[in-house]
């Protein structure tokens, strides 16, 4: 079933908030989110800024201890302009490095649907060529985490929430774990380009048409959000410090290899050794989040259980 919903109530946290919608699982929802300051397609505001979540969406027969997998079809631009911070995160620097800009400033983008790309408004002469292809994908998503928690669309976790990981894009399939009934599905904070990190702390910040497809896959245990495209599997480790993010991805994949394609462990190390890669989804949040990769070339028959099955 395909479920048309129009949002008129917008989240800044992920939690166990009212169902803006119910629906079945493997059903169909074409709907829209506003940008990170809170505007909508027509250039409103009708949020407070910090990533509006639409939803919750409440998918009738998921418990905690399930997967909730959701399939993104489109994501698109509802308009022709978008936001950006053109400052990059002191972090990202050296410790001490002036940046040069100050944190007030703003760059407007103007996006051209004929040519797919992306140009900046009264742009500097250094920057009068700049252009960046049209590349759409969803900075924010979850599920309601555990204990009742309601946490902050600035941040990430196993629930998911601000990954801002370029890969969320059209014709991906994502995985979270499900820890309340419902599992109550977010998504926000749509983007038009972001390169890797967001360093920015945003990339081309823009309202979006989303269509997905949510799925209850259930008892099947993960710990961090997972995902799929045609060419790779791939696991989300949020947290910091970076290195941390990067071993809750890549112990995820390891657990990932061993469970649905019925790998050893040892043969899992050689495999995820040989052939992983690595990237960098943000270095800008209160979590971090790293993302770890394995072709899908090198990967032996999944089993009958295996996470890929749930997908089209």
């Amino acid at each position: 079933m395909i479920h048309l919903f129009e949002p008129d109530k917008f989240y800044l946290s992920i939690g166990s908030h009212p169902p803006a919608l119910r629906i079945e699982s493997g059903d169909t929802v074409e709907t829209s989110t506003v940008d990170a300051g809170g505007f909508d397609r027509n250039g409103v505001s009708v949020s407070g800024r910090g990533n509006p979540q639409t939803g919750p969406i409440h998918v009738d027969g998921a418990t905690p201890g399930d997967v909730l997998a959701v399939q993104f079809s489109k994501i698109w631009p509802n308009r022709d302009h978008g936001f950006c911070r053109p400052r990059i995160a002191a972090n990202v620097l050296e410790p001490g490095h002036d940046s040069g800009v100050e944190n007030h400033d703003i760059f407007n983008f103007s996006l051209d649907f004929g040519s797919n790309t992306a140009t900046i408004k009264d742009p500097s002469e250094g920057l009068k060529n700049l252009s960046v292809p049209i590349r759409p994908m969803i900075g924010c998503f979850g599920v309601a985490p555990d204990r009742g928690q309601a946490i902050s669309t600035a941040t990430s976790g196993p629930h998911g929430g601000n990954m801002d990981y370029r890969g969320f894009e059209p014709g991906v399939t994502a995985y979270l774990p499900v820890f309340v009934e419902g599992a109550l599905f977010h998504i926000g904070d749509g983007h038009a380009w972001q390169s890797d990190g967001e360093i920015l702390g945003t990339g081309i910040e823009i309202s979006m048409d989303v269509t997905f497809t949510l799925s209850v896959i259930p008892q099947k245990e993960i710990f961090w959000p997972r995902g799929q495209n045609k060419d790779f599997i791939f696991t989300a480790g949020n947290v910091r410090p970076l290195d941390e993010a990067l071993q809750h991805c890549s112990s995820e994949m390891l657990r990932w290899l061993v469970d649905d394609y019925d790998l050893s462990l040892p043969d899992a190390n050689i495999l995820l050794g040989m052939y992983v890669q690595y990237d960098v989804g943000n270095v800008y949040d209160p979590a971090y989040t790293m993302i770890c990769k394995i072709p899908k070339s090198v990967l032996p028959e999944p089993n009958k259980d295996a996470l890929v099955s749930y997908s089209a």
